[in-house]
């Protein structure tokens, strides 16, 4: 088959079609509960979250704003998968327009780095909450906090936008069914006939670049908080100053170990059977935003009172 430019391309096969979960049609339906059940979390527990902090007063201060960063690139992080993965799963609605499909993989890979972004940032602020406690509210003032945010920001847009960009100058002559329940970069570049080097090389840079660099600050910033914790003189002392981090070290694995899996398997796990690996794909974009408010709901005594007290007050109404 002659090979198309991309104009033509577009111009005679403007959208992809969404397999969903490949080798599992027949069960589609059942799968897509758990999903639609996981969105419907995250919409509540991340809004809640976002809600409580905005109206409190009290919970200004830098753990609980991070909080809020964090709840919000969940929504958005949710919301850009779910609700067309769950078309496709529960109304057959396996068509994708071109340009919507590259928007959509924009911002599932853009709001991932941002995640990854604030955790580290709360990992900076659990060291400086630990190790200089009469310092934390100097070091970490509301000016800070803002510049912080708006880094992450910047850095997933900055890094992220080539990937479309890029995408754009592929040629797609044979087939456009991406076997996955959304537009994931890989599955997408794997459609090409044309080169797809540069394309394979930056997704790889910016995954590495980001992860690596992320995972290394969130380690050297627990290293540091567990040399200066064993420090502290009593059993009880040193369970109180973990049990502040433990929240965040339960955010870091659902979002790390999930999402390590899926890029490795994408590049280099050929005997994962493909189905394993676009479902776990999915659950890894919506697990994390649906088990965050609860994390902190549970383990984050202010968070759990304050949302305690929201339900008591709507039960009453």
């Amino acid at each position: 088959m002659m090979a198309l430019s991309n104009s033509s391309w577009r111009l005679l096969q403007p959208s992809f079609f969404l397999i969903g979960i490949p080798g599992l049609e027949e069960s589609q339906h059942w799968i897509a509960l758990p999903l639609c059940v996981l969105y419907l979390l995250a919409l509540v527990g991340n809004v809640t979250i976002i809600f409580i902090i905005w109206t409190d007063p009290s919970l200004h201060q830098p753990m609980y704003l991070f909080l809020a960063m964090l709840s919000g690139i969940d929504l958005v992080l949710a919301s850009s998968t779910a609700p067309k993965t769950l078309a496709v799963l529960l109304a057959h609605a396996h068509e994708i327009g071109y340009t919507v499909c590259l928007i959509q993989m924009f911002f599932i890979h853009a709001f991932s780095s941002m995640e990854s972004g604030v955790l580290v940032a709360m990992a900076l602020d659990r060291y400086v909450a630990i190790c200089h406690p009469l310092h934390h509210s100097t070091i970490l003032h509301p000016g800070l906090i803002g510049h912080i945010g708006m880094a992450v920001l910047v850095r997933g847009f900055l890094l992220l936008l080539p990937f479309p960009i890029l995408l754009r100058r592929l040629v797609f002559c044979q087939t456009t069914v991406i076997g996955h329940a959304y537009c994931e970069h890989m599955a997408v570049v794997k459609l090409a006939c044309s080169e797809t080097t540069v394309n394979r090389a930056y997704g790889l840079a910016v995954a590495l670049l980001v992860v690596g660099l992320d995972v290394l600050v969130i380690g050297i910033s627990y290293a540091l908080i567990l040399q200066a914790v064993l420090k502290v003189p009593g059993a009880q002392a040193r369970l109180k100053a973990f049990s502040t981090c433990g929240s965040h070290i339960c955010v870091i694995l659902v979002f790390y170990i999930p999402g390590m899996f899926s890029f490795l398997t994408h590049r280099f796990g050929h005997h994962v059977p493909h189905h394993v690996h676009v479902l776990l794909a999915t659950l890894y974009l919506l697990v994390p935003p649906a088990l965050n408010p609860l994390v902190y709901g549970v383990k984050t005594q202010q968070i759990r009172q304050r949302v305690l007290r929201v339900f008591y007050i709507i039960g009453w109404i």
